[in-house]
């Protein structure tokens, strides 16, 4: 049996999902897109080709391997988007939460049985419906669990909340010993520059104390702040609209000191080197036409 452990974002990566962009299907039309971003492409006929998906993330297994990382890929579903694993499941601790997402993507997650099929069935949690919850939002950090949410009236009217107040109570729940802290996202269905998708599209720690942060993906200053407090001020990295757009905050920690960005991201991995990091460079800006990048397309199994 696989023994699940994950308690922070950042601890040497042993085994991990990696999603897959094979046969990803047509391009979506406006009504099937997720995502504003996604929208702005499909409108623009610069939505990402399938064929160049599928070479970035061949060039992410390649840093795999490169450090020793096992790396398990969905089963190839025909004409579906299987790349962005960590919204159908997350893992905390020794178990493994299968998402309630969106109903069309439940296949997606039937599609990692090769992984289910090694873990302990008590160990899969299967949050109750009202939950609605994705591995984008949700965040171990030692004794933290930060989770993004939104929890106006308007909630179902925006299909890019993706975590709701019943899905904090329930981790809450599920981890008494642990700080579960929400944030409050700012979204919108019609301007990407607007929209914090999920948490890791506005922050993400890297390394044992340092955190990469957009203020305005907050719409409590005070919960924004919290962060800033906790990881103090000289360890943070601001991103502008701009850079938050461009998903600079969705890079992959495979260590403290190793981490794989965008080959675009410049600021950001230039300030990444001169704190000590070293930066596994790779293209991956036809997947981020779809408001996700390298933290999206992963789920960790194990860390040490």
């Amino acid at each position: 049996m696989m023994q699940l452990h994950i308690v922070d974002e950042t601890s040497p990566l042993k085994e991990v999902i990696l999603g897959t962009a094979k046969s990803c299907g047509p391009v979506p039309t406006l009504e099937q897109a997720y995502d504003p971003k996604s929208m702005e492409h499909i409108k623009a006929g610069t939505y990402p080709k399938e064929a160049d998906m599928v070479k970035e993330m061949d060039a992410f297994v390649e840093v795999f391997n490169k450090y020793g990382v096992k790396v398990y890929r969905p089963e190839v579903l025909e004409n579906c988007n299987q790349i962005f694993a960590r919204d159908i499941a997350f893992v905390i601790e020794d178990k493994l939460f299968h998402s309630n997402i969106l109903p069309d993507r439940e296949r997606e997650f039937v599609a990692i049985h090769e992984v289910l099929d090694l873990i302990d069935p008590n160990k899969i949690m299967r949050p109750p419906e009202e939950v609605h919850i994705e591995g984008g939002d949700v965040m171990p950090w030692n004794d933290h669990i930060f989770i993004g949410t939104y929890t106006a009236p308007d909630y179902a009217s925006y299909i890019t909340a993706r975590t709701n107040r019943e899905a904090v109570e329930y981790i809450r729940d599920m981890f008494p010993h642990k700080i579960v802290k929400s944030f409050e996202l700012r979204k919108s269905n019609t301007d990407p520059r607007e929209n914090a998708l999920h948490l890791d599209c506005c922050f993400q720690p890297v390394g044992k104390d340092k955190a990469i942060l957009h203020k305005n993906g907050f719409l409590v200053e005070e919960e924004y702040q919290y962060l800033v407090d906790y990881f103090g001020p000289e360890n943070i990295f601001e991103i502008d609209k701009e850079e938050m757009y461009q998903m600079f905050s969705n890079v992959f920690s495979i260590s403290p000191e190793v981490v794989v960005s965008e080959k675009h991201f410049t600021r950001l991995n230039n300030w990444l080197r001169d704190h000590g990091f070293t930066v596994e460079e790779i293209p991956y800006a036809e997947i981020a036409k779809q408001e996700g990048l390298l933290r999206c397309s992963t789920m960790p199994l194990i860390r040490e």
